[in-house]
């Protein structure tokens, strides 16, 4: 009986260190992943955090140009429908910015789009009868820009897509983690009552002190 022992422990034994290669090797991965995404979540989250004592002076900049006048019969849109692309690439070429497939706002007298961008936020207007371009940038700086990022505010579709990718790995590193810690828990005694108090504490705050 006693000779049969080691034979039986060595499966277990050999599927324990198949676990925790597994849970090392997917906690490393998603830790390089998510690296320097973390580190700009977790810096913008002091700055959001502390955004009210974070003053910073909006950059305003007013552009202005010039449709040519073939392209003002072009400006025959209503509702929320984006400038024809041939309009949209004569106002990049006036103003600097791209309007394209953008929704515009029409009325009688000219076309209004909005620009807005992370850490800023721009438009155009174009009067529908002359073809006046008058456009305006707000820069309100790098941590706004991050912050914005952070939030994922007026950052496009790739950026959107990024941060579910950076979620999930965020939560494939939590959770492989946990898996690592309760392997190494026996030799560790202090492991469940720090995650533990991991847990409780943000519940302890948001119940007694978030009103």
């Amino acid at each position: 009986m006693n000779a049969e022992t080691p034979v039986r422990a060595a499966p277990r034994k050999n599927l324990r260190s198949f676990w925790m290669r597994q849970f090392i090797t997917w906690h490393w991965i998603s830790a390089a992943i998510s690296l320097a995404a973390m580190l700009l979540f977790a810096v913008t989250g002091i700055t959001l955090n502390h955004a009210a004592t974070i003053s910073a002076e909006p950059k305003v900049t007013q552009r202005s140009g010039q449709l040519p006048a073939p392209l003002v019969r072009r400006l025959t849109g209503n509702g929320a429908e984006p400038l024809a692309p041939v309009v949209a690439d004569a106002v990049e070429n006036a103003v600097g910015l791209d309007a394209r497939g953008r929704p515009g706002e029409w009325s009688e007298g000219e076309v209004y789009v909005a620009l807005p961008r992370p850490g800023g936020d721009a438009w155009v207007s174009i009067d529908r009868t002359t073809g006046a371009i008058q456009a305006e940038v707000t820069d309100r700086g790098w941590i706004a820009w991050a912050n914005d990022l952070h939030k994922g505010r007026n950052s496009g579709s790739a950026w959107f897509w990024f941060i579910d990718v950076f979620a999930v790995a965020c939560v494939v590193f939590s959770i492989t983690g946990l898996l690592l810690l309760y392997m190494h828990a026996r030799r560790r005694p202090s492991t469940w009552p720090i995650v533990a108090a991991g847990l409780v504490l943000p519940l302890i705050l948001a119940i007694f002190f978030i009103h």
